[in-house]
């Protein structure tokens, strides 16, 4: 018996069109996670996702994905959704998204969409959407109130100190055949 192996996307919706007369009455953070409306339905977003694979991959790249790709959660409050596709072509899905510039729906808005998370287990996905989901709440609070929401926002695009202190360069300024490590010996 053998083993199907899925990844599983977690894409976010952000929208970099800001509607005029709204800039100073709601927080840049929530302008740009706004609500999806519309006609959005997982439908859309395959067809839009197949299309843009066809586009970029031709038949071999859409037929690759024809049988695996599956949208498991849609919510548009949160403007996230999570793709369900074969571990051997996520990578053809994620580019696709990448490529992608507006909603697949008729006269979609301008948006971008973003990979928070691949994952080989739907529930790690689901995990960081909850989280996401409420250090957005708590970053839309603080900057609501006039407080600083760095921390927040660090935390929620994985930057500032902690992205700094996780990165690591290892320069290696010697060759293996000086220091011994390039021969085998057989005792």
């Amino acid at each position: 018996m053998v083993r199907l192996k899925d990844r599983y996307l977690l894409v976010n919706i952000v929208y970099a069109d800001i509607p005029p007369g709204q800039k100073g009455t709601v927080p840049d953070l929530l302008l740009y996670n706004q609500p999806t409306l519309g006609e959005l339905r997982p439908q859309t977003i395959l067809k839009g996702i197949r299309s843009q694979v066809n586009a970029l991959f031709g038949d071999c790249g859409s037929g690759s994905v024809e049988r695996s790709l599956q949208v498991k959660y849609l919510s548009t409050a949160t403007s996230t959704f999570i793709l369900r596709i074969s571990r051997a072509h996520y990578r053809l899905v994620w580019a696709a998204l990448t490529f992608m510039d507006r909603l697949p729906v008729k006269d979609g808005r301008p948006c971008i969409f973003r990979v928070v998370r691949v994952s080989g287990t739907i529930r790690k996905v689901e995990e960081e959407a909850i989280r996401r989901a409420k250090l957005l709440v708590l970053a839309a609070k603080d900057e609501m109130a006039g407080k600083a929401s760095s921390d927040a926002l660090n935390a929620l695009f994985r930057g500032g100190k902690d992205s700094a202190r996780n990165l690591a360069l290892v320069t290696d300024d010697h060759d293996d055949a000086e220091m011994g490590e390039g021969e085998v010996s057989d005792g």
